[in-house]
């Protein structure tokens, strides 16, 4: 990261409103991001219709984002230390924006294809900067709560792409809807150049980073020799790959074949199928903290990785094949949310698991996995939907019936098993940092 000035003496802090506006906006765009992962959930049956696609083809192109977002993980680390948050930041907004008008103007498939890689390789930056952020704005003591609200944000922006969506979708179309995102994130890439600063000394404040020379005592290794460490450990390989089963059902569902499989078996209008996805996506979000903290008070992060993925596996396995009436299955989604917000144990498990030097590269690796789930699953599901098709279709977009979604949700409940059975191998950690 570009260097800072160093602070005058006497020179105070950084007032709560300055910091929390400053961190706030890269908080923004995650939410958009998050927003951005969603949203076709709710415009499915827009999409088939207008590019006269299939679940396949439609998987594949929700998918796009994934791909995009995956890649950039480790890259980002780098980049975010030679740039600097105010940059990476800036050029995040700025592309997403871009990338936003493409999908939102995009005649076929391959130009909304472009659209939503870009979309997803520009937003993959807003996690590691406001991480950044928080580490110079904030005190230490408050880094807890800063990373907790950075997840609530996103949560957020999964509710805006929810019942609020599809009613300005049904008002005014999809395609003017992203166009006003795209506006919106364009507005947010100028104000993060005007506003935001890497480090308080930027704006005349003291920093809350260590003194330059403390927190950068070694040079760092180089990435390709630190990401052959961090894969020498088994956990990491383990911690990576288990959250493409219990994320990747909650992306898959909440994120794209939900809405559709709650409006075509369940009978529902789409802005109630968006409101209870996005039940699914909030208990998610509440479930990951209320899991880490208690795993940390055990002293041990298996057990209770086991545990969850456990209920996990049963509320998930009556989800997809025990058809419950609405309410019923509505708490199904309640506890499937909260039992795979598991993978934050995993992720504190992984720094565990190996020397502090290498949390950094290996954060990338393991915040990989929960993002794999939807990048494999999503597409996975529309191709088994699509050969399980009877041929009903509606307004240009195809119906699919209770024995096609069961067909394609069985590839996600297999990735559920596959990982509650690869948890088992993990070494435990027992909340200790490995030397």
């Amino acid at each position: 990261m570009p260097t800072r000035a160093e602070p005058a003496p006497g020179m105070p802090h950084p007032t709560p409103a300055l910091a929390w506006s400053v961190w706030g906006l890269g908080a923004l765009l995650y939410l958009i991001g998050f927003y951005q992962r969603v949203a076709p959930a709710v415009i499915t049956d827009r999409l088939m219709a207008d590019f006269a696609i299939g679940a396949t083809a439609l998987g594949n192109l929700s998918a796009f984002y994934f791909y995009a977002y995956v890649a950039m993980q480790i890259p980002t680390g780098v980049i975010a230390d030679r740039w600097g948050p105010r940059r990476l930041l800036t050029a995040g907004a700025g592309v997403a924006a871009a990338g936003t008008i493409l999908f939102a103007l995009a005649g076929d498939l391959a130009w909304a294809a472009a659209g939503r890689l870009l979309i997803g390789a520009s937003v993959a930056v807003a996690f590691v900067s406001m991480l950044k952020l928080a580490s110079h704005w904030f005190p230490s003591r408050q880094y807890a709560l800063v990373s907790g609200m950075a997840l609530a944000m996103g949560v957020v922006g999964g509710v805006i792409a929810g019942v609020p969506l599809r009613a300005l979708v049904e008002a005014v179309g999809w395609r003017a809807v992203m166009g006003a995102t795209a506006a919106v994130t364009g507005l947010l890439c100028l104000a993060t150049w005007w506003h935001v600063r890497d480090d308080p000394t930027d704006k005349g404040h003291a920093s809350h980073a260590p003194p330059a020379g403390q927190d950068h005592r070694h040079p760092h290794p180089p990435i390709v020799a630190s990401l052959a460490r961090v894969l020498s450990y088994r956990n990491i390989w383990i911690l990576t790959l288990v959250p493409i089963g219990f994320s990747g059902a909650v992306l898959t569902f909440g994120g794209l074949w939900g809405v559709p499989y709650l409006r075509q078996v369940h009978g529902l209008d789409a802005k109630t199928a968006a409101l209870v996805t996005s039940t699914l996506l909030v208990s998610w979000a509440i479930g990951g903290p209320l899991l880490g903290n208690w795993s940390t008070r055990q002293g041990r992060r298996k057990p209770l990785y086991v545990a969850s993925a456990a209920v996990a596996l049963a509320a998930w396995g009556a989800v997809f094949y025990a058809e419950a009436p609405l309410p019923l299955l509505v708490a199904l989604l309640v506890v499937a949310g909260l039992g795979s917000a598991n993978i934050i144990i995993g992720f504190a498990w992984a720094k565990e698991s190996l020397p502090l030097a290498l949390t950094g590269t290996a954060s990338g690796v393991c915040n990989m996995g929960p993002l794999m789930g939807g990048m494999l699953l999503q597409p996975g599901v529309g191709w088994l939907l699509d050969r399980n098709w009877s041929g009903a279709a509606a307004a240009g977009a195809r119906i699919y019936d209770a024995a096609a979604y069961r067909a394609g949700f069985s590839l996600v409940f297999v990735a559920i098993c596959a990982a509650m059975l690869l948890i088992l191998f993990a070494r435990e950690s027992h909340c200790r940092q490995a030397s």
